[in-house]
């Protein structure tokens, strides 16, 4: 369930408190907001079984994830389905305190991160699969709040997705060459010698469209602060990547939650300021 590495859940977690934040215009109803950071992490968690149970045959000859459970023998391949059957069903047990529209979009969140492990084995860009399995806690935040999908949800679902295929290319990047031995396919194959740049211009992409929105929503001066710090935060990132050094690019990878924190604390007293509603 990778709960000792929680980066994955952080990742998970920002975008659909953007969302939230977004849709409730500032602190979203106490129930909602527990109901989505649980079920977060269990679908998270659940996730993460579905990828060790898919990669069972790949990942013993990979360096970094040799050690995982069911690649190391440690538990069966069916005890992991189990586990993973568990977790979403209680995810799905949270979500049935939500409206109608928030549970029919469970479902294809669900099936977004069970299909996501055997995507990397057919789509050269599997990590824009990944951002809009990231990013669907944000329709599904105006879902249960507005009981509606206006477009501004998902204008911000798109820029999750070119914020994921920024920060996992940079994960990628340090596992391309285990990848390309296994037949794993990953944007930062697909990129090359490009992979630098690809991540700077998804980036680029990612921020810009953030600071549209929030020109289009009439937002304040923190929500445009905590932008302006996640730009540098990028900028950061490009040193730790440039040289293509495994351990420069997953510090860059793990960087990103900083990213993800000073866009959501920009948001968060951003609303509070400046509670206008613009849709």
């Amino acid at each position: 369930m990778r709960l000792d590495k929680p980066i994955g859940i952080l990742l998970l977690l920002w975008p659909t408190l953007w969302g939230l934040w977004f849709a409730s215009a500032g602190l979203p109803p106490p129930d909602v907001l527990l109901i989505f950071v649980t079920g977060t992490a269990l679908m998270r968690s659940a996730g993460c079984v579905v990828n060790d149970f898919a990669d069972r045959n790949f990942d013993p000859h990979v360096e970094r994830t040799r050690e995982r459970p069911i690649a190391a023998g440690v538990i069966q391949p069916q005890e992991a389905l189990i586990l993973a059957a568990v977790l979403m069903l209680c995810a799905f047990v949270l979500v049935l305190f939500l409206s109608a529209l928030t549970i029919k979009l469970a479902f294809a969140a669900a099936a977004l991160a069970v299909i996501y492990p055997f995507v990397k084995r057919v789509f050269p860009l599997p990590q824009a699969w990944l951002g809009v399995a990231f990013g669907f806690g944000i329709p599904m935040a105006y879902a249960a709040v507005w009981k509606g999908l206006p477009l501004v949800g998902w204008l911000l679902l798109l820029a999750t997705v070119l914020w994921a295929i920024a920060y996992d290319t940079e994960y990628a990047m340090v596992d391309r060459d285990d990848d390309l031995k296994i037949g794993i396919k990953s944007s930062a194959i697909l990129f090359g010698r490009y992979d630098v740049l690809g991540v700077l211009t998804a980036h680029a992409l990612f921020l810009g469209l953030m600071t549209g929105i929030g020109w289009w929503q009439l937002r304040g001066s923190f929500y445009f602060a905590g932008l302006t710090i996640a730009s540098g935060l990028v900028i950061y990132q490009y040193f730790l990547i440039r040289k293509r050094s495994r351990e420069g690019c997953f510090r860059a990878f793990l960087n990103n939650n900083w990213v993800g924190c000073a866009i959501f604390v920009g948001i968060a007293i951003d609303w509070w300021q400046n509670p206008q509603v613009l849709l």
